[in-house]
């Protein structure tokens, strides 16, 4: 099957033509074939398949009118000065517009556990092949952006794979970053991780921009963690503020295996983020957190699924947005639960602080149970800063944006407290606080 022309598919691909596809092909076509072909069968998918419409379930009270894809492109990598993010580190790599740079530098100042593999996904397609086949995006996207996914997996040029092996135990993160440079630059950011039995792994991806232009990201990860496995996962959106960002994240979770992922949210102008997990043996366990800063006219629209596929399984959801100005927030989640997922423990959970009297903020929380004997608890509340706590504070002294900062720090806590790391608690309280200066 050949890729669309560029006269019948205007309308849904915008910039990402035949001819820029076919460029891009080209710059990688000494990977393996069979990544290749996967590549080619995104783009066609990506190419056939409609944009949102206002109709779409599934883009309930989305700005649909704003997602264009026109005005992008591949740009090439530019010496950036990398962001400050202050961790210690097990390993890391830097990647700037899908490339990865001093990768050599990289792999000489980290001495990792013996068979922990952190490397590029370029890298794993030629000496990793099984796995990577196994498990880069081998989920399907039950959340609305098939088209934007398959786009992904079309311009996807470079990522992080990170395999840790049986029994293996990290003591510090590793440290992912993912920077955007230049006026109108496209980038694809991903990040693998397998954790296999009983290993235990922290995992950080930064998103940042290197300048304050519009920029284009469309970016996934694939969390694994095999039974018994221990998987940490953090991820920090700051792209500019004028930035269009779609972000996939995929969690399987196996027997007696636990999985705690946090993203933070302060960057785009519009960030749409879907998180599938799925918890696939008996005691399994999915804590998904969120944290959201959301100013100005930004709007981010976060879509969950927490599918319960086997017995005695258990999941917590907690999504916490601070909205300022006129910022628009979405959350629409929802729990599945199997017919033989009995014994199931869910909890979803979404709560938003009111800053300004124009903000907006949207909850469709959701349940779906097929069990008889199962836990499963959802809501939403949205609420401003208690006024006596306001006041409280202002009597001392303390300025009114400082207190409604401080107090906002309060309701945030509660999610940055769940992390065992105390040097990434304090990084990503430095992310926030940095918005609150602007």
């Amino acid at each position: 099957m050949s890729a669309p022309t560029l006269s019948t598919a205007r309308s849904t691909i915008g910039s990402f033509t035949p001819e820029l596809f076919a460029s891009h092909l080209a710059s990688v076509a000494e990977l393996p074939a069979w990544w290749l072909e996967r590549k080619q069968a995104a783009y066609e998918k990506f190419a056939a398949l409609p944009l949102p419409v206002r109709t779409d379930e599934s883009w309930r009270f989305s700005n649909i009118s704003t997602l264009s894809l026109e005005g992008f492109a591949l740009r090439l990598p530019e010496k950036v000065t990398e962001p400050a993010f202050s961790i210690p580190t097990a390993a890391g790599l830097t990647f700037v517009n899908n490339v990865a740079v001093a990768v050599d530098s990289v792999r000489a100042r980290f001495n990792l556990p013996s068979g922990v593999i952190v490397c590029t996904l370029g890298e794993a397609a030629f000496k990793h092949p099984e796995l990577l086949k196994a498990h880069f995006m081998a989920q399907p996207q039950k959340l609305g952006s098939k088209k934007f996914a398959s786009l992904h997996q079309a311009f996807v040029r470079d990522g992080a794979f990170i395999y840790v092996p049986r029994g293996v135990e990290l003591t510090a993160p590793i440290l992912i970053t993912h920077i955007a440079s230049g006026e109108g630059s496209a980038v694809f950011p991903h990040t693998l991780v397998i954790a296999e039995e009983n290993s235990k792994v922290t995992v950080v991806d930064l998103f940042v921009s290197a300048d304050a232009s519009a920029q284009f990201a469309c970016g996934a990860n694939d969390l694994y963690a095999g039974h018994g496995a221990q998987l940490t996962y953090a991820g920090a959106q700051v792209w500019s503020r004028e930035t269009l960002s779609f972000q996939f994240n995929s969690t399987v979770v196996r027997r007696d295996a636990r999985v705690q992922s946090l993203n933070l949210h302060v960057g785009a102008r519009q960030a749409r983020h879907e998180s599938l997990s799925q918890l696939q043996a008996p005691g399994a366990f999915s804590e998904m957190l969120a944290l959201t800063v959301a100013s100005l006219k930004q709007e981010f629209d976060q879509r969950t699924l927490q599918i319960h596929q086997a017995p005695n399984t258990k999941s917590d959801l907690l999504y916490k947005n601070a909205l300022r100005d006129q910022a628009k927030t979405i959350f629409s989640g929802l729990i599945i639960v199997d017919a033989d997922a009995q014994k199931t423990d869910a909890y979803q959970s979404n709560r938003n602080l009111m800053l300004s009297e124009d903000a907006e903020a949207n909850s469709l929380p959701g349940l779906e149970i097929q069990a008889n004997d199962v836990r499963c608890t959802h809501g939403a509340t949205s609420s401003r800063i208690d006024p006596e706590q306001e006041f409280y504070l202002q009597s001392r002294g303390i300025a009114k944006e400082m207190a409604d900062e401080l107090l906002t720090f309060g309701f945030f806590e509660e999610v940055l407290s769940r992390l065992e790391s105390e040097p990434l608690h304090d990084a990503l309280h430095s992310v926030i606080k940095a918005q609150f200066s602007k």
